[in-house]
């Protein structure tokens, strides 16, 4: 923990914001969050945390309340993990995810290094920069080829980070996180949209499940057990980026066999795959060398792809049960 023990997340409300907020809480930090002010703004992943942390309203376009935030708080450590970040969306808004997603960062690095060049920073990056892939598997040392807008902003924030710490000589890290799913995933991603819309066909809810690429492979891991390294990542000495994931890929194909074997379903019966769900400029494989974070941070992904399935298909059969009263078995049910 950092002198000061207080902590600024961005992004709070989504699934890595909420699981970092409890992992800092469980830490003793006091946390503080950033939120946007937006009649759409949901908060049901940090509802349970009511009370426990402070929300304040602020926003990656306008920098004088990213500077009026830090200057009332005082944080110690900021973790920047705000974007605009389904890739899909960055192709119909390219320059609003440019000015979240890329701008954002650099108004963030210019309220820390206004406010107080101490503060440790960390920058959500993306294996996403690495789009094209120049190798395989992508180390810190690979070259990026984004293939997306999401993934220029991306490469820009993470150049931008470095460059202030080259610059300004302050601690910002970032980590360039692959694939990281959980219960708490998104609806439009496709791992989320795949165990919720299983768990609707078990239930009777849903009678088809239409998928773009399916041979798309990437490195999936666990997002509960990736915000312990983004933490690890501020307590070092000096600052660096990390390529986090499990060194494991899998396909689309697979996520989908995984799930539908877990409740007992054969998937040929209920996939379809719909060619306009497919990329513009696919990506069609990510795997990561983590070997740095294992060896530097002492991390290393714990859940396999299997297992991590299981959890999401679970928890969104619990979910359907609850919204919509069909037990598994009952009749009308597979």
């Amino acid at each position: 923990m950092t002198q000061n023990g207080i902590a600024l997340i961005t992004g709070v409300t989504g699934q890595d914001g909420s699981y970092l907020a409890e992992f800092l809480l469980e830490k003793g930090y006091e946390v503080h969050g950033m939120v946007r002010r937006s009649s759409t703004e949901t908060f049901e992943r940090i509802a349970h945390l009511d009370g426990k942390l402070e929300l304040h309203q602020a926003d990656l376009l306008d920098s004088s309340s990213l500077v009026n935030l830090m200057q009332e708080i005082r944080p110690g450590e900021v973790y920047n993990l705000a974007a605009q970040s389904f890739v899909p969306a960055s192709w119909s808004q390219p320059t609003l995810t440019g000015e979240f997603t890329a701008l954002g960062v650099t108004r963030m690095l210019d309220a820390v290094r206004i406010v107080d060049p101490e503060i440790r920073f960390y920058q959500a990056s993306s294996s996403e920069m690495f789009g094209k892939v120049q190798e395989t598997p992508q180390s810190e040392t690979t070259h990026f080829y984004p293939r997306s807008p999401y993934a220029v902003a991306k490469v820009y924030g993470h150049w931008i980070t470095v460059n202030y710490r080259e610059s300004y000589g302050l601690f910002a890290a970032s980590g360039i996180l692959f694939n990281h799913e959980s219960p708490r995933r998104g609806r439009e991603f496709v791992t989320r949209k795949i165990t919720e819309a299983v768990a609707r066909i078990k239930l009777g809810l849903q009678d088809v499940l239409e998928l773009g690429n399916l041979d798309a492979r990437r490195d999936w891991g666990y997002a509960k057990e990736y915000v312990d390294v983004m933490w690890r990542m501020l307590q070092r000495d000096t600052p660096a980026d990390y390529v986090v994931g499990t060194g494991v890929q899998n396909s689309v194909r697979q996520c989908v066999e995984f799930a539908f074997a877990h409740v007992d379903l054969d998937p040929d019966d209920f996939v379809r795959v719909e060619s306009s769900l497919v990329r513009p400029a696919e990506v069609d494989t990510l795997l990561a060398d983590p070997r740095k974070a294992r060896e530097e941070l002492g991390w290393s992904a714990q859940t396999s792809f299997e297992e991590l399935v299981r959890i999401m298909v679970e928890s969104d059969l619990e979910q359907q049960e609850r919204a919509s009263g069909r037990r598994r078995g009952e009749d009308g049910t597979r």
